[in-house]
C-alpha cells in the first residue's frame, strides 16, 4: 500500500493485523476474509467496499467513515467488529447485514439485522 488512496483494489484473504492504516481512502476495493484484526483504521474511509468475512476485531476505527460497503453474504460469511472503537465513526447510509460485534446491538447480542 504505497499511497494513502487505493481505488479498486483486492487485499481478500490478506494477513494485514496490527497494520497502520490511518488516514487511507479505499474506494472499491476488496477486502473479503483479510484478517485486520487489532489494525489503526484511524480515519479511515470504506466507499463501495466489500468487507464479507472480513476480521476487524479490535481495531481502531475512530472518525473512520463507511459508505455502501457490503457486510454480508449468506454463502460466503459475516463481517466481525467486535470490541472494534467507534468515536467519531461517521456510518451514514449503511445497512449492516449480520454484523458480529456491530455498536448498539445489544438487543441482538452477537449480531445484528437491520
Amino acid at each position: 500500500m504505497a499511497a494513502n488512496f487505493a481505488d479498486r483494489r483486492s487485499y481478500a484473504g490478506h494477513d494485514l493485523r496490527h497494520q497502520t492504516l490511518d488516514g487511507y481512502h479505499f474506494k472499491f476495493c476488496d477486502f473479503r476474509g483479510a484478517n485486520l484484526r487489532g489494525a489503526s483504521l484511524r480515519g479511515v474511509s470504506f466507499a463501495g467496499c466489500d468487507l464479507r468475512d472480513a476480521d476487524l476485531r479490535d481495531t481502531d476505527l475512530s472518525y473512520a467513515r463507511f459508505g455502501d460497503v457490503r457486510t454480508h453474504d449468506p454463502e460466503y460469511g459475516r463481517t466481525d467488529v467486535t470490541g472494534a472503537r467507534w468515536e467519531g465513526a461517521t456510518l451514514r447510509g449503511v445497512i449492516a447485514g449480520r454484523v458480529i460485534g456491530w455498536p448498539g446491538a445489544e438487543d441482538q447480542p452477537g449480531t445484528v439485522e437491520q
